[in-house]
């Protein structure tokens, strides 16, 4: 993994995009960038790769048969075989399992591999469909843009979720200007730095903590182990996200952000408008309206709500701890929306209230069974029984870089960038002298290349995890 990811960097990225700026014709552009996405999808996955270009083939047919039959006949046949995909390859042997564990029977578990960002550009494929159904674009007729559509390479795995309406433009016609790329690029080793620096400092304490279990753990040592895993996962697919972002806008391609620092929410609604919105927003503009929203009625409108949580918890992966999830952050949206003198609650309250929500929702996430995520949560509020093996555990991961990365990690939640474009404004009213954006700017580039080779170091030196979103 660790070869993979220093190929990309130093080889397969720079050669692409070199053969990107080189070629004049947005159709040559289109073709070497299928091309380099299908060689980086069978780079991990040689097999599925065949996979992943059938279900563009056949959503692409479906877009063209709506023009001919019926419309909503091809829909539900659309729909239906995407969702029998990802249930064949995805849950097929979770429902096995669990049905075969409830009525006690021996039933053999087919053990089948999971094709990696499957989740992802499924949802893609099934989101042109159902807009072309809904007239929101037009069918494509050229094979090509819609393989290139949920191909691409740099969101292809983990996402964002793009919708084709957003980029139909782009793929016909983009241009690529040196700022564009400078800025591109600088967001791409952002997004890199979060996950190597941070999200893979924070994943040895995680890990350590939930490999050691509840029971030989002290509260001190699970409050570690959740807040890790908290910081973890938000810098790991957070830093994708920036990747994929920066990576798209080097190649002419503009992507919505995906997270708008959702760990400053004041409420766990506020939190589901800034985490992986590409997700949240698929399921409202798919599900949750569809089905009529809140527009049938509060006793209608809560079981809607309650099916999309459970669907978001359910899309994470085959395991009923992601399902609890969902359930439990839903189970706090209803008691926002019952209760709505929370909200009146001052801020800092209201903000120590939805990290503490998220953060116990991240152990049941993080946990393999749902027994295991209550003894966690358990010993973070009840484990004060301190020997002298739990603390010996507990400041083995309490390292002086994993101190400065934590720290680093929880300036970096906070937004920063609008909170200095304010006092930016205030200065100027004011009459004091902004600083020079020109040196500002150069001393972010100088600080961006810094950490790239700060990155690179840390990968030869084998300090890799994979993204948590690979699996889903």
């Amino acid at each position: 993994m660790v070869f993979s990811s220093l190929v990309f960097l130093c080889i397969f990225f720079p050669v692409v995009f070199c053969l990107h700026t080189a070629i004049p014709s947005t159709n040559l552009r289109n073709v070497l960038l299928i091309v380099a996405s299908l060689f980086f999808y069978a780079f991990g996955e040689p097999v599925y790769v065949l996979l992943m270009v059938a279900s563009a083939f056949f959503n692409y047919l479906c877009a063209l048969l709506m023009e001919r039959a019926n419309r909503k006949a091809v829909l539900a046949v659309a729909v239906a075989a995407n969702i029998g995909v990802l249930g064949v390859f995805k849950y097929m042997g979770f429902f096995a399992a669990t049905i075969s564990s409830a009525l006690h029977l021996s039933l053999d578990v087919p053990q089948i591999a999971l094709p990696i960002g499957i989740s992802f550009f499924t949802f893609q494929a099934m989101s042109y469909v159902i807009d072309v159904y809904r007239g929101q674009v037009a069918a494509q007729r050229s094979f090509g843009k819609v393989l290139l559509y949920i191909s691409f390479f740099p969101q292809l795995i983990a996402g964002p979720i793009v919708k084709y309406r957003d980029i139909a433009l782009e793929i016909d016609s983009r241009s690529v200007t040196l700022k564009e790329t400078a800025l591109g690029l600088r967001r791409f080793i952002c997004g890199l730095s979060k996950k190597i620096l941070v999200a893979n400092t924070m994943a040895v304490a995680a890990d350590h903590a939930f490999q050691q279990g509840a029971g030989s753990l002290d509260a001190l040592g699970a409050w570690i182990g959740a807040i890790a895993y908290t910081m973890q996962i938000y810098y790991d697919f957070s830093g994708y996200s920036d990747m994929a972002i920066g990576l798209g806008q080097m190649f002419g391609f503009h992507f919505r952000e995906n997270f708008q620092h959702p760990y400053g929410s004041p409420t766990i609604k506020e939190f589901w408008r800034r985490w992986h919105i590409s997700l949240s927003s698929w399921f409202k503009d798919y599900v949750y309206i569809p089905l009529g929203g809140n527009r049938k009625g509060a006793v209608r409108a809560g079981f809607h709500k309650v099916l999309v949580f459970f669907l978001t918890g359910l899309w994470h992966g085959a395991n009923w701890t992601f399902v609890a999830w969902g359930l439990f952050h839903g189970a706090f949206s209803f008691l926002e929306e019952a209760v709505p003198a929370i909200k009146k609650l001052p801020r800092a309250i209201l903000h120590v209230y939805t990290m503490l929500v998220v953060t116990v929702g991240f152990v049941i996430f993080r946990a393999d069974t749902i027994g295991e995520a209550i003894a966690f949560i358990g010993k973070m509020f009840t484990g004060f029984a301190f020997s002298a093996a739990s603390l010996s555990f507990d400041f083995q991961q309490l390292t002086p870089f994993f101190l400065v990365m934590l720290a680093a990690a929880i300036i970096g939640c906070a937004p920063l960038r609008p909170l200095t474009l304010k006092l930016g404004a205030a200065a100027k009213q004011e009459g004091e002298l902004p600083p020079k954006e020109n040196f500002v700017q150069a001393a972010l580039y100088v600080a961006a290349f810094v950490l790239l080779l700060w990155c690179i170091i840390r990968l030869s030196g084998g300090s890799y995890n994979p993204f948590i979103y690979f699996r889903f």
